[in-house]
């Protein structure tokens, strides 16, 4: 079956850096563009950033543009994001998700989702 297994979350001081990452099984894994989603408590899952199959177009919501980066290892089955500049608005369970074709910032069009990793930014 496909499983999605985030990790790299923890607890940061506002204006650190974390890298996230993605494990993807259980699918070809070149042939899934991948997202990342996050929702905050009390909140609606959101858009964070995606990446087409073969990684050469990015797509990223306008509130994490310029800090984030979505990149991905085809021969690791595994997708990354890089989050630099933390804001403690960035608190958040962040979730990675795999959708066959297309890249899409519709969370409703994805195939897979992870379990979230947890990301918490202290002011």
């Amino acid at each position: 079956q496909v499983q999605l297994v985030e990790s790299g979350g923890g607890l940061v001081q506002a204006g650190a850096s974390l890298r996230l990452s993605c494990a993807a099984s259980g699918l070809t894994f070149s042939s899934y563009a991948m997202g990342w989603f996050r929702q905050a408590p009390g909140k609606e899952r959101e858009f964070v950033a995606t990446i087409t199959t073969s990684g050469g177009a990015t797509d990223y919501a306008d509130s994490v543009k310029g800090r984030f980066t979505i990149s991905r290892d085809n021969a690791k089955n595994t997708v990354y994001l890089q989050m630099n500049t933390l804001k403690p608005e960035d608190t958040a369970v962040y979730y990675c998700a795999a959708i066959r074709g297309y890249y899409s910032s519709r969370a409703s069009t994805y195939d897979y989702w992870g379990q979230g990793t947890q990301v918490t930014v202290s002011s």
